[in-house]
């Protein structure tokens, strides 16, 4: 059988299968595009539209009108579009809704967004664009600017720059003065509605913070008071408060409590922090007054509404200035009793679900933790300061009224006090030079807690240290150490003992051991320093040095250590400088200025030299080195009898030394004055007669030169006997 049987052929008649499937809408042949007139020239407009027919040319009144079933309006490609007037819609969906390539070629500011359309169909025009210069905008503008300037002054006030804050605010109240005027100009200002309060008020008061921080309190006071006298501004009485604290800073106390007063009539009463705030500033003019009975009055009044810290021990130092020991104790049980509102510290401890150790972890040293710290640090300073100051006057011994307050404490919410009390004891009788008392009270706490044990040892050691019982010292140091082997000041103190047992190596070891443990550690870098100075090694000291300067600015021994290394590493310039700086520091030093001289003096500058010796001298006149630098220089200087003064200062304080007593006869040799030198040898001689081979060459030697003195003297009276003779004859 042949392929061809199974072949079915269509015969003429029968209809195609594929017919109908390449007959379109003429509206969507694309094939003579490109020589469509009208589609090219609506390309190349921005609205993406075919120009609309030519109208033809019939008469009026004869066009056919369109019905519902006709061709509907057509789209830039020539496709029909289907609808009614007020809704038209692509025909098909070959064009995305809007999006046409014309639109986003053209691309410009005045072309909108229109998926269906519309707007194009009944050729709407485009919404008019809001102009920048219109008055409201250019108002606007101008208030943004008045804040901006606000902004970068209290930003400048900030970062510490006064002058820049200051004019920035002047600016601003400029720009504020300069808007008010434009309101007025275009209208705006008709009705007091209209003008921005506020924005007046924060230029104004931020004038007047700036004029507070440049202390110009003049300026500042005028600029409250132009606030304060607007009775369109709410509340503008508060700042009297403001008023009264320029009053105080400028020690005119009445007027500073007559202006906290008329404040305080302007808050309410239910505003009672603000209240206990203004009359705590009350009571402190009072106390400054001196009135302090005054001062006790708001001190109790505040006590009894808002209890805090602070108060109290500003109650209980009126009292104690009074010395009234009964309300002096009461003072202090109000204090111990003063609620601290702050959670403990357990809620910081980690527990075991790990969501609440992240949460712990990120809280406990935020700001807010930071504030807790802060509050209790006052607290506990204010307890410890305040039994430190009753202790001596409650009672008939400073140990009985010291005892009395650590049993308060204990029976308080603050009984974790009492031991650091116990430990103040021990270091106030230190100070009162009662090393006895001091250690048996420190001695207490070895039985105790291993904290305060440490705390105790480490104390008793420096106590032993200074009493050069080096062996009991180190002991101590080493009970600390086992303790607590990360605890700095016992770190420190078992290098000193080393360093003055000479094991200098081992010393330097203990040294950088506490640093490692406490980089701010301001002993251990000092003591590290005198090490490395005695080791030869002076640039490690100076950075060493260096290190504690960061920390401790302007600390004189700390600059005197810096300057002194930079002398002896031969570098006087830098050597000078840090003694200039020192000198800005204290002024009546006698080493320091001793040092400056010897500089001077290395350098060749001797009447620089002499002016510092003689300011030491003038400070201590009994530093021996400085007395015979100046005793020399006027030697040198050819000034002898001004060195008489310096060696005779020299005799009174070291009386057993014959040395002074033979300058001060040398000098008047020198200075001509033989008769005064031959009494000053003689009296050196009856008095040191041992000294005979020095006293005896000088007694001939005077003993020759009176001698001839005095027979210059005679002949000079013969000649003179014998012109009167020649005369008289004459």
């Amino acid at each position: 059988m042949s392929t061809m049987e199974n072949v079915h052929l269509v015969p003429e008649d029968e209809d195609d299968l594929y017919s109908g499937f390449n007959t379109f809408d003429p509206a969507l042949a694309t094939q003579s595009l490109e020589l469509d007139a009208g589609f090219q020239k609506a390309v190349q407009t921005s609205h993406g539209r075919r120009p609309p027919p030519p109208m033809a040319a019939t008469k009026p009144g004869t066009g056919r009108l369109g019905t519902g079933s006709g061709r509907g309006p057509t789209t830039s490609a020539g496709r029909t579009r289907q609808g009614s007037a007020d809704g038209v819609r692509p025909m098909t969906a070959v064009m995305a809704a809007g999006f046409t390539s014309a639109g986003t070629r053209s691309g410009s500011a005045g072309t909108m967004f229109d998926p269906l359309g519309d707007v194009s169909s009944r050729g709407a025009p485009q919404l008019e664009r809001k102009l920048d210069d219109s008055a409201e905008e250019k108002i606007k503008k101008m208030e943004k600017r008045v804040l901006d300037l606000v902004e970068e002054s209290q930003f400048a006030n900030s970062i510490g720059d006064l002058s820049l804050a200051l004019e920035r605010a002047k600016q601003a109240g400029r720009q504020e003065r300069q808007l008010v005027r434009q309101r007025e100009t275009l209208g705006s200002a008709t009705a007091d509605n209209n003008l921005n309060l506020d924005l007046t008020y924060t230029v104004l008061f931020n004038l007047a913070c700036q004029y507070i921080a440049s202390e110009m309190w003049t300026e500042a006071l005028s600029t409250f008071q132009v606030i304060i006298r607007n009775k369109m501004f709410s509340n503008a009485g508060r700042l009297k408060v403001n008023i009264g604290n320029i009053y105080f800073k400028q020690k005119e106390y009445h007027k500073a409590i007559k202006y906290y007063r008329m404040a305080l009539d302007q808050i309410p009463t239910s505003h009672k922090d603000v209240r206990m705030r203004i009359m705590q500033n009350i009571g402190i003019v009072f106390v400054k007054m001196g009135q302090f009975g005054d001062a006790i009055t708001s001190f109790e009044h505040i006590m009894s509404e808002r209890p805090d810290f602070k108060t109290g021990f500003n109650l209980l130092l009126c009292y104690y200035a009074l010395n009234d020991k009964d309300n002096m104790k009461k003072a202090f049980l109000k204090l111990l009793q003063t609620e601290l509102n702050i959670d403990d510290d357990d809620k910081y401890l980690p527990t075991e679900d790990a969501h609440s150790n992240l949460i712990l972890e990120a809280i406990k040293n935020d700001s807010l933790r930071q504030i807790e710290r802060q509050k209790r640090q006052e607290a506990e300073r204010c307890v410890v300061t305040a039994a430190k100051i009753i202790s001596p006057c409650i009672d008939v011994t400073f140990s009985v009224g010291y005892d009395w307050c650590v049993e308060q404490v204990k029976a308080s919410n603050h009984a974790d006090l009492a031991h650091d009390l116990e430990i103040n004891k021990a270091i106030a009788y230190l100070k009162q030079k009662d090393f006895g008392k001091a250690v048996e009270t420190l001695k207490g706490f070895e039985r105790k807690d291993s904290k305060l044990a440490a705390h105790a040892a480490t104390n008793l050691s420096f106590l032993y240290f200074l009493q050069k019982e080096y062996a009991t010292a180190d002991k101590y140091a080493e009970a600390a150490l086992a303790t607590d082997r990360y605890n700095p000041s016992a770190l420190v103190n078992k290098g000193n003992i080393l360093f003055k047992q000479g094991d200098v190596e081992k010393a330097l070891e203990y040294y950088n051991d506490a640093i490692s443990n406490e980089a701010s550690c301001i002993e251990a870098l000092y003591n590290l320093g005198l090490v490395y100075k005695k080791l030869d090694r002076k640039e490690e000291a100076l950075d060493c040095f260096y290190k504690l300067h960061a920390i401790l600015r302007n600390h004189p021994e700390v600059m005197y250590q810096i300057a002194n290394l930079y002398e002896t590493l031969e570098d006087p310039d830098q050597a000078m400088e840090w003694y200039m700086q020192l000198v800005g520091v204290i002024h009546s030093d006698p080493t320091m200025l001793k040092s400056m001289g010897e500089l001077c003096d290395y350098i060749g500058d001797k009447s620089q030299a002499y002016q510092y010796h003689y300011d030491s001298y003038r400070y201590l006149p009994s530093n021996m080195q400085v007395i015979e630098w100046l005793g020399a220089y006027f030697i040198d200087s050819q000034f002898p009898e001004k060195a008489i003064h310096y060696f005779e200062r020299a005799a009174l304080v070291q009386p057993s030394e014959v040395k002074w007593r033979l300058m001060v006869a040398s000098c008047h040799r020198r200075s001509g004055n033989y008769q005064q030198a031959l009494n000053t040898y003689k009296l050196i001689h009856k008095r040191f007669p041992d000294n005979v081979e020095c006293t005896c060459n000088r007694l001939s030697r005077l003993s020759r030169l009176s001698r001839l003195s005095h027979l210059s003297r005679l002949s000079r009276l013969s000649r003179l006997s014998c012109l009167s003779r020649k005369r008289m004859f004459t």
